[in-house]
């Protein structure tokens, strides 16, 4: 590889339900496929790798990592441990739903050295839960963040859904209160969105669910930016915010284009300009690797010109935005060379600013950051 790949990203399916919403790729009641699937992963990684490749990111993935029980994520940890160790400092994250999170659980995960978990919590109110299809209630976020401080964990994200169906901006704002009050390093606030092949696309399409209107759903993501940074955090990218020092740094690996190794079903890496997916079908992923065969469904060699419209929508993304001269040094060319009339537009507009030789959106421009950055694709 020509140059250093320093993030991985491991995927793991299984969920105890697969929300309305949720459009990744997710198994539920195949716990007859839990050892498989770690057979798998080895016999993956293994045979991609010629040998332990240590990194400074590692981000465990669903799926709901934590629905693994303990003696299985303990052989997943191990497995990590001795093929892709971790470098000095580096963030090792996994996400966890607060439902059935044992402290047997947690006790491996301390254990192994994961320092970053992100929990997804969506609301703090019992009836949008419900609406959501989360299995659990606001009580037992309380008491899981608690379990997590006094077994050390210093790093604690919370994933938060707005504009939910029926949801209030009151009901946002007591939800951002609720989350604030338990003090997270970081926190995740996403739009709810309709997924074509979700059971929530399908529902809508029949009037069965009806979506946010447009102004409210703009106004809880002014209230995001405006309560997170009032009580200390810094928005660093368009749905993140972070106290100092506190940024995903896994994430930021993609949003400034780098390479990153991705294993497990559904998965995507990144490695020397081509991107490759592999396969959505949990059990057809299975069946290539048994039968030794490549994981991969869909590989993409990224030509200069779509690398560059890609770094822009990913940087964009970025609260900080775009390093010009850094963009044109590794792109031979400008943003502005990708869409001259849009790019001037924007600028008029005030969607888009140059701010010491960077490009970012202007406040403004984070509510209509889609429509900004299809101009670049």
């Amino acid at each position: 590889m020509n140059h250093p790949v320093n993030a991985a990203y491991i995927h793991v399916p299984f969920c105890i339900h697969r929300c309305g919403y949720c459009d990744f790729t997710v198994i539920t009641d195949r716990d007859d496929l839990l050892s498989i699937y770690l057979d798998c992963l080895e016999t993956e990684i293994t045979s991609m790798l010629s040998g332990p490749h240590a990194v400074e990111t590692l981000f465990i993935g669903g799926g709901t990592p934590n629905y693994l029980p303990a003696s299985h994520l303990e052989r997943l940890l191990s497995l990590l441990r001795k093929w892709l160790p971790l470098k000095a400092g580096a963030e090792f994250s996994i996400e966890c739903n607060p439902e059935d999170f044992t402290s047997e659980r947690m006790d491996v995960l301390a254990k192994y050295d994961i320092n970053r978990v992100s929990l997804g919590i969506q609301s703090f109110q019992a009836e949008h839960l419900k609406t959501l299809e989360r299995g659990h209630n606001p009580e037992t976020v309380v008491d899981v963040v608690q379990r997590l401080r006094k077994r050390g964990f210093e790093n604690v994200s919370f994933d938060l859904i707005f504009a939910v169906p029926g949801q209030s901006l009151e009901d946002w704002n007591s939800t951002l209160e609720r989350a604030i009050h338990l003090e997270p390093e970081h926190v995740s606030t996403y739009g709810l969105t309709f997924e074509k092949g979700t059971s929530f696309w399908t529902r809508r399409l029949k009037q069965d669910i009806r979506p946010a209107d447009e102004e409210l759903e703009r106004s809880m993501y002014a209230a995001a930016m405006q309560t997170l940074s009032q009580a200390g955090f810094e928005q660093y990218e368009l749905s993140n915010h972070a106290r100092p020092g506190f940024q995903c740094r896994h994430n930021q690996v993609y949003w400034n284009a780098e390479q990153y190794f991705g294993f497990g079903p559904g998965a995507a890496s990144f490695l020397d300009g081509e991107r490759a997916m592999r396969y959505r079908s949990v059990t057809g992923w299975m069946k290539h690797i048994q039968t030794g065969e490549s994981p991969v469904a869909e590989r993409e060699t990224l030509t200069l010109d779509l690398a560059c419209r890609e770094a822009v929508m990913l940087g964009l993304r970025k609260i900080e935005g775009i390093d010009l001269a850094a963009f044109e040094e590794r792109y031979e060319s400008t943003v502005r060379d990708l869409a001259p009339d849009a790019y001037d537009q924007f600028i008029q507009s005030n969607l888009l600013e140059q701010k010491r030789d960077r490009l970012q959106l202007t406040y403004e421009g984070r509510f209509l950051a889609d429509t900004v950055v299809a101009e670049f694709l």
